[in-house]
């Protein structure tokens, strides 16, 4: 039997896991709002709050390979645009305020690649957001101190560095651009924007999640 928030959330999904599909990654968002609802005096959450990490990895399960961390980012620190290769991500705001802009990925006339802004989310406390395969976004901190968890479908790390699938974007005279080098997802960069190239099959399956939220949990409460 879990003994606090946590323990409980991370159970519940467990319980939901499954092969990819808008109930996994709905369930999976209805459980980290859950966690979102751990009252402060909670061990785990208390020491958050007083460490203020930076990147912290709270627990990555032997079976299925999900990993949930959490992150403390002060006011201005943005984080360029990328995708987050073959994984999906789901954030989940627990204090501050992050803006979240995703961009679809376009073929500039000289053949390379290149970004376009689609749309704006400011996240505030009790917020929690998926980006699924082939999503692009940047973040940026509008208030902070934030603390926010980021829960990842598979290890980004190996994803990255070893598999070499995620992809990032720099501003070049004023085009973004796809980033020539190795930038960690976790890096915060002075320049950039995200960008989300997004395959017809992503698109399909955000809106099925959208779908599936609004005629079954909603993600969103004050707390």
């Amino acid at each position: 039997m879990a003994s606090n928030t946590f323990e409980s959330s991370i159970q519940g999904i467990k319980s939901v896991w499954g092969p990819f599909s808008d109930k996994v990654v709905a369930g999976c968002q209805r459980h980290l709002a859950d966690l979102l609802k751990a009252p402060a005096s909670e061990g785990w959450l208390a020491a958050l709050h007083r460490e203020a990490p930076a990147n912290k990895e709270l627990y990555r399960d032997p079976t299925h390979g999900f990993v949930l961390l959490a992150h403390s980012e002060h006011a201005g620190l943005y984080r360029p645009p990328h995708d987050h290769g073959r994984g999906w991500v789901i954030y989940a705001i627990l204090q501050g305020e992050i803006e979240m802009r995703t961009y679809a990925r376009v073929t500039n006339p000289d053949g390379s690649a290149g970004l376009v802004k689609r749309d704006s989310t400011l996240m505030r406390p009790g917020q929690v957001q998926a980006y699924l395969p082939g999503d692009i976004h940047d973040t940026r901190c509008m208030k902070g101190p934030a603390l926010l968890f980021r829960f990842t479908e598979r290890d980004l790390k190996k994803e990255d560095k070893d598999e070499h699938q995620v992809k990032r974007y720099i501003e070049k005279d004023g085009v973004w651009t796809l980033s020539p080098g190795a930038i960690h997802v976790n890096a915060p960069e002075r320049a950039g924007v995200h960008d989300e190239s997004e395959t017809s099959r992503a698109r399909d399956r955000r809106d099925d999640v959208a779908s599936h939220q609004s005629n079954s949990h909603p993600v969103q409460f004050n707390g």
